[in-house]
């Protein structure tokens, strides 16, 4: 069948019946969608908007319940197998084998496709070069760095020059300069071969270099055209504010978001806040609320960029998937921003020449830090940097080799229960039990911090309340949409009133407005005085830090302020301008 399209959709269904009984799951409701030859085309949109189950459809693993989807002319239903002998795909997860080294991964990839050895050498050269794995190839894949192994992935894809490239959250859990490299070797792909790529992400600077963007909130198209379309709808609304002395920006960023009526979305950059009104909105701030918060802030019109556009589109849809931002007892946006800058000067955290050696090889070399009480601190680095050792040291998950440690005025070497009763964790993927209600999570990881009786009724109630989550205390949490999800691991993180949340990637694969929801939490909890430690790839939140620590190689790189971190980097605009100049700086004179 002859076709415009590499891919061509037309009034997608598709529904999954849940496991353990509740509602059907409709992953896909009339979705219609046309991907050009030759171009990236981006899925964007929320946790469960059907982007990976409309790539698994593409890729010949599942079949429409209703509707017609074209793959390279041929039609999915009827021969999904022709489809996957010319596609290439890869999954959130893909197949690696770790105890394989590099070379052996191509090889296996390459027998199961059929490559013939007579052009494998050629295929191999190309591709190790392009990704720039060559000098590792009798490397276990299991010890490669996230972004490396990634790139190893997308290798194992290409392996057979596919005719059209399926990536799903190819970049999630990478750090910039991965992700930088990663974007690189697809745009290249592109431009030099003519690929065709229909990539999911949740960034929004990576679907604005792609040519069409699909917008999906829960398996309906919302929004579809080129970026500058979708952007346009953003256009005259948005702004630069910058705070006075002594405000920081996520303070203002918190009060800019609690005035939904005029702000559509607002969120820290550079030291200020880029915030967006809502259409409609007389352009000089006239009028009682907006015109109050911004009183003696210097504010100046920006271009629109497509997150705004996207943000407009989903902004009006927060309310119907619980995405909408919440208020937390105890802090009023006023005084958020403030509890870091008038904590006692005695830490909560101290670090002093911490070293973490697996067998000859060094994770974290001489690490020296304190975090204060009230302060929102960043543990960033590019993967394999040491970050994620120093992290489960300080959550008390892993002995250090050498150095001091304390936690709450504990030393972790020597009463590591102790410390642990104090702090609260939130892992990237939730440690929820999907198989068990929202309140049954709640009872066990109670008991689990030695909450009982009434005192564990009572903080159950209140973190029912505080993350809204009342009314929802049957529900299976395997089956909760993903704001719900985060809400939950939250609010177990905090049932036993800790001192200090550690916050392991939460945002990991989270869209632009689950993001804003969970900033605004955070800094509110910040402000009654709980202390966050967090690691996070998406650079924009360490503009919510008030300090951030850059570790490469074990090493620590920059600490400071992201001022001070951003003045370290040349002034840099932005934090992932500082942070890409700070690591190849130091790999250059490595």
């Amino acid at each position: 069948m002859a076709t415009a399209y590499a891919l061509q959709a037309a009034n997608l269904h598709k529904a999954f019946s849940p496991k353990h009984g509740g509602a059907v799951a409709h992953a896909l409701r009339g979705v219609s969608l046309a991907v050009a030859p030759g171009a990236l085309t981006a899925l964007v949109g929320p946790d469960g908007a059907g982007k990976t189950t409309l790539l698994r459809m593409a890729a010949g693993l599942l079949t429409a319940d209703h509707g017609t989807l074209h793959v390279l002319g041929i039609d999915a239903a009827r021969d999904p197998q022709q489809i996957q002998e010319r596609i290439g795909y890869m999954p959130q997860r893909f197949g690696l084998y770790e105890d394989l080294s590099v070379q052996e991964n191509l090889d296996l990839y390459a027998d199961l496709h059929g490559v013939p050895r007579d052009i494998r050498r050629e295929r191999y050269a190309q591709l190790l070069h392009m990704t720039d794995l060559g000098r590792f190839t009798a490397r276990p894949a299991g010890k490669l760095s996230g972004g490396m192994k990634q790139k190893l992935g997308l290798a194992c894809t290409l392996v057979r020059s596919p005719e059209l490239l399926l990536l799903d959250e190819p970049t999630v859990g990478v750090d910039p300069l991965s992700r930088r490299e990663l974007w690189d070797i697809v745009r290249q792909l592109v431009d030099t071969q003519g690929l065709t790529v229909l990539v999911s992400t949740s960034y929004m600077d990576e679907a604005e270099r792609c040519a069409h963007v699909c917008v999906l909130h829960e398996g309906v198209v919302l929004a579809a055209g080129e970026p500058e379309q979708l952007r346009a709808k953003a256009d005259g609304l948005c702004h630069l504010a910058t705070p006075p002395q002594g405000i920081a920006a996520r303070t203002l960023q918190a009060r800019l978001l609690d005035a939904r009526a005029v702000v559509a979305d607002a969120v820290p950059e550079g030291g200020k806040v880029r915030y967006m009104l809502q259409p409609g909105t007389p352009p000089q701030h006239a009028g009682g609320t907006l015109a109050a918060l911004l009183a003696g802030v210097r504010t100046q019109p920006v271009p629109a960029r497509l997150e705004d556009g996207f943000m407009l589109i989903l902004r009006g849809m927060a309310t119907q998937d619980g995405a909408g931002t919440a208020d937390i007892e105890g802090a009023t946006p006023a005084s958020q921003g403030d509890a870091a800058a008038h904590a006692p000067i005695v830490p909560v955290i101290e670090v002093r020449d911490l070293v973490r050696r697996f067998g000859d090889f060094t994770a974290v070399a001489s690490t020296t830090f304190d975090v204060r009480r009230g302060e929102i601190f960043g543990l960033l680095g590019p993967n394999g940097a040491g970050k994620t050792t120093t992290f489960r040291m300080l959550c008390g998950l892993l002995p250090a080799t050498s150095g001091t440690l304390k936690v709450a005025g504990v030393n972790l070497r020597h009463a590591r229960a102790e410390a642990r009763r104090k702090v609260g964790y939130v892992s990237q993927k939730f440690s929820l039990y999907g198989n068990l209600t929202v309140a049954e999570n709640m009872r066990f990881f109670g008991g689990a911090y030695g909450l009982t009786g009434a005192r564990l009724r009572e903080r159950t109630a209140a973190m029912l309340a505080q993350f809204q989550l009342t009314g929802h205390q049957d529900a299976p949490s395997g089956q909760l949409p993903g704001g719900f999800k985060q809400r939950l691991a939250m609010a177990v993180g905090l049932l036993h009133a800790p001192d200090i949340l550690f916050l392991d990637e939460p945002t990991s694969g989270a869209d632009p407005l689950a993001r804003r929801a969970f900033w605004r939490r955070i800094t509110a909890l910040a402000a009654s005085g709980v202390t966050i430690i967090v690691t996070t790839h998406f650079m924009e939140e360490a503009e919510y830090c008030d300090r951030i620590v850059i570790q490469d190689a074990g090493r620590l790189l920059a600490l400071g302020t992201p001022r001070d971190v951003r003045a370290q980097a040349g002034n840099a605009d932005g934090m992932e301008q500082a942070f890409i100049a700070i690591v190849e700086k130091n790999r250059e004179n490595a």
